[in-house]
């Protein structure tokens, strides 16, 4: 399965490089739930991977929070991720 990643994750004041805000277009909020606890991974244009694991349910239109081993470049919004 992919899904696109949207955004970081942050507040007014603060951005949190390792947290992603994941949308995958089909998903609606519950069958979202099902996906929590599964691998994401993000491969770099240079053929690097950098994993992550969905947490929890990111607002009520079926986005996903992830959070990534290490700080995601900011040319990772809008690529594309593999759901395991």
């Amino acid at each position: 399965m992919e899904g696109i990643l949207v955004n970081f994750r942050g507040g007014r004041h603060t951005k949190y490089n390792n947290h992603m805000i994941l949308k995958v277009p089909t998903l609606t909020k519950e069958k979202a739930k099902s996906l929590i606890g599964k691998l994401v991974i993000w491969t770099s244009p240079a053929k690097k991977e950098i994993k992550g694991i969905v947490k929890n349910l990111h607002g009520n239109s079926g986005c996903l929070r992830v959070i990534f081993e290490k700080g995601m470049p900011g040319q990772s919004i809008g690529s594309k991720v593999k759901i395991m």
